[in-house]
């Protein structure tokens, strides 16, 4: 969505660079990968929406991380597709999402929410696997750490739409 004529630089400037680097410690804490940090970074810091090209190039990285973080990152509701004003221009463009409720909202939804569901299904199995411990003493133990888990799983389930609300624009 650039100007041909108006070429785009390839080295990041020290603003860019210090943009990206926030943002890629910031998905560390969550644990998500750096390149995805990268990529959110440069589109939140750019003026205009970026190809996947013109983020290969500015990043330095793989066509094919790239690819794989924007997959991410628009599952995670961070970046929106934008058409080209151009009808000629046939590339794909990506703006990131700015909006707080949507980017917790996406992760909540992606991450957070499928690891809960997934760790009452765990703890049911830990559950059987401690209720047939021959030890009195421990299967005791055992079933009150479980249900120290269930409850901080109810808790997370609760929490998230209030977190959401709270977070909200």
């Amino acid at each position: 969505m650039h100007d041909s004529a108006e070429e785009m630089p390839t080295a990041l400037d020290p603003l860019e660079q210090q943009m990206v680097a926030f943002f890629v410690d910031g998905v560390r804490v969550i644990g998500l990968p750096p390149s995805i940090g990268q990529i959110y970074g440069l589109l939140f810091i750019s003026r205009q929406p970026l190809a996947l090209d013109d983020l290969v190039k500015r990043l330095e990285m793989s066509k094919g991380s790239v690819s794989q973080g924007l997959r991410t990152l628009k599952t995670l509701g961070a970046v929106r597709e934008v058409t080209a004003t151009d009808a000629a221009d046939r590339k794909t463009y990506y703006e990131p999402a700015v909006e707080l409720k949507r980017l917790v909202g996406g992760f909540i939804r992606e991450q957070i929410l499928p690891h809960l569901l997934s760790g009452t299904e765990k703890a049911e199995s830990i559950r059987s696997l401690a209720a047939n411990h021959p030890d009195q003493e421990q299967r005791t133990f055992l079933i009150n750490r479980i249900s120290r888990l269930d409850k901080w799983m109810r808790s997370g389930r609760r929490m998230l739409p209030i977190i959401q609300r709270i977070l909200g624009e």
